[in-house]
């Protein structure tokens, strides 16, 4: 199963407006996508809910993992998305 580690550089980490876009741009790719922690806590990543639960900060590393055709792509796209600050990006 393909996977990406990630450190997440929006200023308030996964919360509000990041975990929305994040969310969202989770739920337009092909294939299932999770998220989970360094603890081990996987959550689909489409799911705001979900990842708000994981209480992922500024700097933190997640891991997402995806299966099938498209898998790399949805990946690749969603990595670059938290290794970016979005909160300064879209407020």
């Amino acid at each position: 199963m393909p996977a990406r580690t990630v450190k997440v550089a929006s200023a308030s980490g996964l919360h509000a407006r990041p975990a929305a876009l994040f969310s969202q741009a989770a739920s337009e790719q092909p294939v299932l996508v999770t998220i989970e922690t360094a603890e081990g806590n996987a959550v689909r990543a489409s799911s705001i809910l979900m990842l708000l639960t994981l209480n992922v900060n500024h700097g933190d590393e997640v891991t997402l993992r995806a299966e099938g055709e498209g898998a790399e792509e949805a990946l690749d796209h969603l990595a670059v998305l938290l290794e970016k600050d979005l909160d300064a990006e879209f407020a």
